[in-house]
């Protein structure tokens, strides 16, 4: 399993590729969800708010990785499962260009070379958002067995980005929650409000 930046979403067709502005790679958010999730997940009083500074140093793709596998051993081989579902997708996506019947030949061939000469990055791209999403998950479930009401963080578009997909993920175990910004000291910080009960 490997981790790298690949880049903006890419917009693919019989023409050539341009990039989608602000469809983010979500490798780019990997460091701060995997800080979060260190940072609330240790014993503390329950129901209790929690505010966290960002850390300076830089964690690795690889330290990345590897705090995600001790919480779920067998990710490696479950995300496989899901690249291999992702690559047949991208076959399916090939072979419905092949069988397009309003492109003519020429725009067919370049649209299915277009598709090649990206797969990999589409692949890189894949796979940064499958772990990102289990990422999510993984800090949910510590949400869940911590009881923890409240998570503070630094207003920025990083961990605005992680509460609002948190906000999502808690949504899908019934549990409302809330996002909110407040000033303290003329700095803005980002809330995630959760009512476990």
């Amino acid at each position: 399993m490997k981790l790298e930046y690949a880049g903006l979403k890419p917009m693919i067709n019989e023409h050539g590729v341009c990039f989608k502005d602000g469809k983010e790679d979500k490798f780019a958010y990997l460091e701060y969800a995997i800080d979060i999730l260190l940072a609330i997940d240790h014993k503390h009083e329950k129901k209790r708010k929690y505010s966290h500074e960002l850390k300076a140093q830089r964690i690795s793709p690889q330290e990345i990785i590897d705090i995600l596998i001790k919480y779920h051993p067998h990710l490696e081989e479950t995300m496989n499962k899901e690249i291999n579902s992702y690559l047949i997708h991208l076959d399916n996506e090939e072979d419905s260009v092949k069988h397009n019947l309003v492109l003519s030949n020429i725009e067919r061939e370049t649209f299915i070379n277009n598709l090649k000469i990206m797969r990999e990055y589409k692949i890189q791209r894949a796979k940064n958002k499958i772990f990102y999403f289990h990422c999510i998950e993984t800090i949910v479930e510590v949400i869940l067995k911590r009881e923890i009401k409240e998570i503070d963080a630094p207003f920025n578009e990083r961990f605005w980005h992680i509460f609002q997909t948190l906000e999502g993920a808690l949504s899908k175990h019934k549990i409302r929650s809330d996002l909110k910004i407040s000033r303290n000291n003329e700095q803005l910080k980002a809330m995630l409000l959760i009512d476990l009960y």
